[in-house]
């Protein structure tokens, strides 16, 4: 049976929603938070931060040794879903992703600010391509706009269907999925 996954990307970790079925029908399948981390690379956790101080020019290089951990526990994470969800008997055939819309990052000119910003997009970006690791299709969402695309019935059946808790962001996260459905 195929199902669709959602994510709504945060710093450092992820919520994770599975839905099944269609859009007139969905079935809620499975929710979990992942890591997006690597808890022996502390810094991983928030790498722009590491690196605010520096010219932007030279914190997006020394930056991607912390991206290429955190491309790593995402895809690691990611195959964990995928695999837990194929011992159900569902295969994920499609990816959502709520996150943090690109934007100009360099015209930023608070540091900190800058840092959060780089951040939500980078964590965002490491769920994306780990769905183009496995080859499954993904689309992206604004965590700014996704909570108007799928009627709020379809939320709340959902929502009681998880369980708690069913706060914002795995609404965001389902609406992901959902979104995903064909």
């Amino acid at each position: 049976m195929n199902a669709t996954l959602g994510f709504r990307s945060k710093t450092g970790r992820a919520i994770a929603v599975a839905l099944a079925g269609n859009r007139k029908s969905p079935r809620f399948v499975l929710r979990r938070e992942i890591a997006l981390y690597d808890p022996k690379v502390p810094a991983s956790g928030q790498p722009y931060h590491e690196v605010m101080e520096l010219p932007w020019n030279k914190a997006t290089v020394a930056v991607r040794k912390f991206v290429k951990v955190i491309e790593r526990v995402a895809a690691e994470s990611f195959a964990e879903v995928a695999d837990e969800l194929r011992a159900q008997g569902f295969e994920v055939k499609a990816v959502g992703v709520a996150g943090s819309p690109d934007s100009d990052l360099e015209r930023i000119g608070n540091f900190h600010i800058r840092a959060h910003a780089a951040e939500g997009i980078t964590f965002r970006q490491v769920l994306e391509h780990a769905a183009a690791k496995y080859s499954i299709e993904c689309r992206t969402f604004s965590d700014r706009t996704i909570a108007a695309l799928a009627p709020a019935d379809v939320m709340k059946a959902l929502g009681r269907a998880a369980g708690r808790p069913w706060r914002a962001d795995e609404r965001a996260a389902a609406t992901a999925a959902w979104m995903m459905l064909r």
